[in-house]
């Protein structure tokens, strides 16, 4: 190659954008994540009680292990890229399945309920973490993930407070663990109790994790606790917004406090996240019926796809000493913080006459 050849093609590296090398980079570890993503998506539709996304991070982590040169370091931006900006975007994408009008509809009737359940998570993980020495981040994500919607509310709630991958993979396992629980006990004991198609529904839309286990639990008893639980559990959703409002400014002040910035400096959207207004619009454009109804299926596909590449490449950064440091306390904490959820759902549901 002529001296006039190899500066012109270093002239053309050099123009590359900026934005474009990046991305670059982050492009071999993304696209490990994004395969074992479609792995578990598949085993996910095998295996529905599991769900991709929970397999993702199971999957991740395993091959992570099994696989040496999947810890390479050339790989680790794009893992990052998959657990930092693809899980905002996950939630996004889901926001567009989420009706305003069907939450005002099946709201007010639900929402002593609802909000009793979200009172006893939040309030429960915090004694229980104390009781059991589970702090941090993994106590946050135990108590939203039940709380709210499992694995969805595990990844907004992520993608605020940016938690070490072992935080992550506790409490997905707990979620998990629990959801199984759930799908093979309710059915059975809510016959037992005589319960009727709609009491079933607010009970498992609120006292059971994930919409998957929802769906799986309601649909299992029958009549249209299925549709009833669905809109129960959406509805549920929403309680996201302020949480995921008030964990970002507990962040903030937390970085304030250290020292690595002020609050009065501090930029909008490490208060607001981005992703929350985007999940707040993509809802309203739905409910506004701005989104097509044949695009509901696709979408919602696309959105858990999203997740499920997110908790890939939080499983493949998994180091397997940091689960190990944790032992069984988070475990145990999830198992009791579960059983005092569904208890106080049927005890709201009694004292409010749904039962």
């Amino acid at each position: 190659m002529t001296a006039d050849g190899a500066a012109f093609g270093r002239a053309r590296i050099a123009a590359v954008p900026d934005w474009l090398a990046r991305l670059g980079g982050k492009a071999p570890g993304l696209a490990v994540a994004v395969l074992i993503a479609a792995v578990a998506t598949a085993g996910g539709k095998l295996v529905p009680v599991v769900g991709g996304p929970v397999l993702a991070i199971l999957l991740g982590a395993v091959a992570g292990v099994a696989v040496p040169g999947l810890r390479a370091v050339r790989l680790s931006p794009g893992y990052a890229f998959a657990s930092r900006t693809v899980l905002p975007l996950s939630i996004v994408v889901l926001g567009t399945g989420l009706s305003l009008q069907q939450v005002v509809q099946v709201g007010g009737e639900s929402l002593p309920v609802m909000l009793g359940t979200l009172a006893v998570a939040l309030g429960g993980a915090w004694l229980l973490g104390r009781l059991l020495g589970v702090r941090g981040d993994t106590q946050t994500l135990i108590g939203v993930g039940t709380g709210i919607c499992g694995a969805s509310a595990i990844a907004a709630t992520s993608a605020v407070l940016k938690p070490k991958e072992a935080d992550v993979a506790y409490a997905l396992g707990t979620i998990f663990t629990f959801n199984v629980a759930a799908v093979l006990l309710f059915p059975p004991l809510g016959h037992l109790m005589g319960m009727s198609s709609h009491a079933f529904g607010l009970w498992a839309g609120t006292a059971v994790n994930d919409t998957s286990s929802v769906v799986a639990a309601s649909y299992a008893y029958g009549g249209d606790a299925g549709s009833y639980g669905i809109v129960v559990k959406l509805t549920r959703t929403l309680t996201l917004i302020p949480i995921v409002l008030l964990l970002a400014f507990l962040a903030a002040r937390r970085d304030a406090r250290s020292g690595r910035m002020s609050l009065r400096t501090l930029p909008w959207h490490r208060l607001v996240p981005p992703f929350l207004i985007g999940f707040l619009v993509a809802a309203g454009l739905d409910s506004a019926g701005l989104i097509p109804a044949s695009w509901h299926e696709p979408l919602s596909t696309a959105g858990t796809f999203l997740i499920t590449t997110a908790l890939a490449g939080i499983g493949l950064s998994l180091k397997p000493a940091d689960l190990r440091a944790a032992g069984h306390r988070p475990l145990l904490m999830g198992a009791l913080l579960w059983v005092a959820v569904a208890a106080s759902s049927l005890g709201l549901q009694a004292l409010t006459g749904a039962l």
